[in-house]
């Protein structure tokens, strides 16, 4: 491959596939077999190269290591790159979605990422070692084994690294305290449970590169003395499962796995759980319930697991990111990693953007970089075009911060600061469109279900706020509700048993900090800003718009559209169900949707 004057990489993670990619590999691979003697090319799948929101990709690079991505590729439009760029020398234009002095703006896009943890990702073959391998791969446990085990904790120490799962608790420490604990059974656990709605850090690393959190496990298997590994991952990632077990196999065959590693004496084994898809999982000792075979419910702490973990074994738990940090960090030393950053939060941060933002997709930048310039610098701003309202990070457990706070760092201490949490790095785009009551009460409801009952805030506490915010998006909220789930979720906050149960009220408190104005005017008004809340809103039909072509009434399954052809048809509001179907179906923008304030119903009628 390295001898090809050209290299065609097609992106085959589970976002390239949903979107056709496989289609469109099949299709030069059958283009180029026919074509092989003529043309000088190498055909390879990749994972994901960040950009989902214009899947499939295509690249073509070339022996200088210029990059041309394609997007939006479909199976028809591979003989002309074939033809046109390959053949001719010549990229196709209207494909491109990157190249060199293409675009700024996409230059910014790429500039302003940083990618260490994501730095294989839609570049090695993730189902070939020797493709790993070739990128540097192993050679951070080399290093590991010539530092020894305390050498490795100290390096990471220096690096500054802190867990990407949530909270960003000091790497080195836990290792250290791991390797300190009493016990010659050890263990090493990736917690893969990625459950956070919107999320997809975890999923894209493990199928983009698998090896390098193999390569991390090992390298905190050797730094706290553990003989064995575990990682867990959700039964509903079933592309990062096959991956896993194909590089697990395949690190076997290397001597990476299994007796005396690298001729090191260093022994260590791994194995994959899968979990049935609970959230409460994420948790580290209901994981670990979980690995054991028992329903996975959480348990008081201390003693950590550190202390008393798998198998009442000291046992490290890391994230997916965090272990595909270590590698790079031993490869390259803690200086390269970090120089980026701030002062207390050193690295940098894998994000999944996602909601109403242009370029959706998997980003990597330092830590320290301001919400604005993810948004718009990285996500290209509101894909609407409408004004940007807030963003939401950490999913469930995670705060919703407003525009108005866009010039805040992402970082640990600044997010802490305003009332969010990094989390595992879910971050939601929202425009002015958006029912900051609404959202509140949809990730409230998404923990609530996924509350183990364990313990009486969390289970008890939850139910309680989401039936308070039922009534108020509903129109029937009191001035008494707001205080009343304001003091429930700091309850809940201080009294819940685990992480779940400690981070469920912060989309409701956060939304309160910031919003006040919206939950006032689902109460006070019986009116939703957002036209979002079904209680509170109506859809009409202008008269002036419509051309009674009847779409919207075969469309609306409750039978409520009404009205003769080529004259305008009228919606019966008792009757609407509020799906919204007519809206997507009318072809002349004649059916709006109308929330008005209690006030201003009453102003009308005295008219």
């Amino acid at each position: 491959m390295a001898n090809k004057q050209y290299t065609i990489k097609v992106g085959l993670a589970s976002c390239g596939i949903a979107a056709g990619a496989q289609q469109v590999y099949d299709e030069f691979l059958s283009k180029l077999s026919q074509q092989e003697a003529a043309l000088d090319a190498a055909l390879i799948l990749t994972g994901c190269l960040g950009m989902c929101y214009c899947e499939p990709l295509v690249e073509v690079s070339t022996k200088g290591h210029e990059r041309y991505l394609y997007g939006n590729v479909a199976p028809e439009d591979v003989e002309l790159i074939i033809n046109q760029h390959l053949f001719g020398g010549e990229p196709v234009k209207e494909l491109l979605v990157y190249a060199p002095n293409l675009d700024p703006e996409m230059d910014r896009y790429m500039e302003k990422q940083v990618r260490i943890a994501l730095q294989n990702c839609g570049v090695v073959n993730p189902e070939d070692i020797a493709s790993y391998m070739a990128a540097g791969g192993y050679q951070g446990l080399q290093k590991a084994l010539r530092l020894g085990s305390e050498g490795v904790i100290a390096e990471l120490k220096a690096s500054g690294l802190r867990g990407r799962g949530g909270a960003g608790f000091p790497t080195h420490l836990k290792w250290s305290l791991t390797r300190q604990a009493p016990g010659s059974v050890k263990y090493v656990i990736c917690n893969a449970d990625e459950g956070d709605p919107g999320a997809f850090m975890d999923r894209s690393i493990l199928e983009s590169d698998p090896h390098s959190v193999i390569e991390g496990m090992l390298i905190a298997g050797y730094a706290i003395g553990a003989g064995k590994g575990y990682i867990y991952c959700r039964a509903e990632y079933p592309l990062a499962i096959k991956r896993l077990k194909l590089a697990i196999e395949q690190a076997k065959a290397h001597k990476l796995l299994g007796e005396s590693i690298m001729d090191s004496g260093f022994a260590f084994t791994l194995e994959i759980r899968e979990g049935a898809g609970a959230f409460v999982c994420g948790e580290e000792t209901a994981l670990i319930m979980s690995v054991e075979g028992k329903r996975g419910m959480p348990r008081f702490r201390p003693p950590y697991p550190s202390e008393k973990g798998l198998f009442d074994a000291p046992t490290s738990i890391n994230n997916v990111e965090t272990l595909a940090n270590v590698p790079r960090i031993l490869q390259c030393g803690a200086a390269e990693y970090s120089k980026y950053g701030t002062e207390k939060s050193k690295g940098t941060k894998v994000f999944a953007l996602a909601g109403k933002v242009r370029r959706g997709g998997l980003v990597e930048i330092p830590m320290g970089m301001t919400i604005n310039e993810i948004v718009f610098d990285i996500g290209g701003g509101i894909s609407t075009g409408k004004p940007f309202k807030a963003i939401q990070t950490g999913g469930p457990s995670g705060g919703c911060i407003p525009a108005s706070l866009g010039d805040t760092p992402v970082d640990y201490e600044s997010l802490d600061r305003i009332g969010a949490i990094m989390g595992s790095g879910g971050l939601l785009v929202m425009d002015e469109d958006t029912c900051m009551v609404d959202v509140a009460k949809y990730f409230l409801t998404f923990a609530r279900g996924e509350s183990c009952g364990k313990c009486s805030f969390c289970r008890i506490g939850s139910e309680k706020m989401l039936e308070i915010l039922e009534r108020i998006t509903q129109g029937r909220g009191t001035e008494e509700d707001v205080a009343l789930i304001k003091n429930l979720g700091e309850a809940v906050k201080t009294g819940s048993m685990c992480g779940l149960g400690q981070t469920m009220p912060n989309p409701v408190l956060t939304t309160l900090k910031y919003f006040a104005n919206e939950y006032q005017a689902h109460i006070a008004e019986e009116y939703c800003p957002a036209k979002q809340c079904k209680a509170l809103i109506s859809y009409v039909i202008d008269a002036e718009l419509c051309r009674g072509c009847s779409l919207c009434e075969r469309a609306c399954p409750a039978n409520a559209i009404s009205g003769e052809l080529r004259k305008p048809y009228t919606i019966d509001p008792e009757i609407c169900i509020r799906c919204g179907l007519c809206t997507s179906t009318c072809r002349f923008d004649a059916i709006h949707v109308e929330s008005k304030p209690k006030s201003s119903t009453v102003m009308e009628v005295a008219q």
